[in-house]
C-alpha cells in the first residue's frame, strides 16, 4: 500500500468522519471514517518502518575465482 495509500485512507476517513452530514439508514459514516483513519495511520507506520529497514540493508558482492593450475591461461 505504501505511504500514498496511507495518506489516502487518512483523507478519506477524515472526509467521512467530519465532512459528511448525510445519513444513510443502517450505516454510520462517522465510524467508517474513524476505521479508515486508523487503517491509514497503521499503513503509514508500516510503510515508514519498511522503508527505514530497506535503507539500512547492505549488499556485498562475492566473486569466486577458480584457478586450475593444469590448464595454461589463454592470452
Amino acid at each position: 500500500m505504501g505511504i500514498g495509500g496511507g495518506i489516502a485512507l487518512l483523507v478519506i476517513g477524515a472526509i467521512l468522519s467530519f465532512g459528511i452530514s448525510d445519513r444513510i439508514e443502517g450505516v454510520d459514516l462517522t465510524v467508517i471514517g474513524y476505521i479508515c483513519m486508523g487503517a491509514g495511520v497503521l499503513a503509514l507506520i508500516l510503510a515508514i518502518a519498511f522503508n527505514a529497514q530497506r535503507t539500512n540493508t547492505t549488499h556485498r558482492e562475492v566473486v569466486e575465482r577458480h584457478d586450475n593450475p593444469q590448464v595454461p591461461p589463454t592470452v
